[in-house]
């Protein structure tokens, strides 16, 4: 199992909640570009629309620019599969100032999965705070590592 891609923005953004783990609607030549580390994940969300979950802003770009469709879109929506219930829990959370966001994007046996996160906000002062820590863990690390 290698990891493709990972939004680690995210992690340091929002407060993740609930994490979920799908299968992605790709194109051939997508799939080659995510195998080949090309897809990014910044900006990127997703949204519930008519009982379907979509990938909105990920950026693919094609695999061959020369040989790609001439109109190829790398910023296409990507339909996500998930279970009734799984969808049902989250557009049922989406309507509660809750947020649906990509987190990574890796391959399980020959299939590429994306691994989705319902998250919350975080504030300013979250934000420090995750900070504070990352430091003051580095910091014990260096200490340790110095004996």
């Amino acid at each position: 199992m290698s990891n493709y891609v990972e939004n680690r923005k995210a992690r340091f953004d929002y407060e993740i909640l609930e994490k979920y783990e799908a299968g992605i609607e790709l194109l051939g030549s997508e799939v080659k570009s995510v195998r080949n580390g090309q897809m990014s994940l910044e900006g990127a969300f997703i949204v519930v629309r008519g009982g379907e979950i979509f990938l909105i802003n990920a950026n693919i770009p094609p695999y061959q620019p020369k040989n790609a469709p001439k109109n190829y879109d790398p910023l296409r929506n990507r339909r996500i599969l998930l279970t009734r219930e799984e969808i049902g829990e989250l557009a049922k959370n989406e309507k509660t100032n809750l947020t649906i966001v990509p987190m990574s994007v890796y391959n399980k046996g020959r299939k590429i999965k994306i691994d989705i996160a319902l998250v919350k906000g975080k504030k300013k002062h979250d934000k420090r705070e995750t900070i504070k820590k990352r430091e003051t863990d580095r910091e014990l690390r260096r200490d340790f590592k110095d004996r």
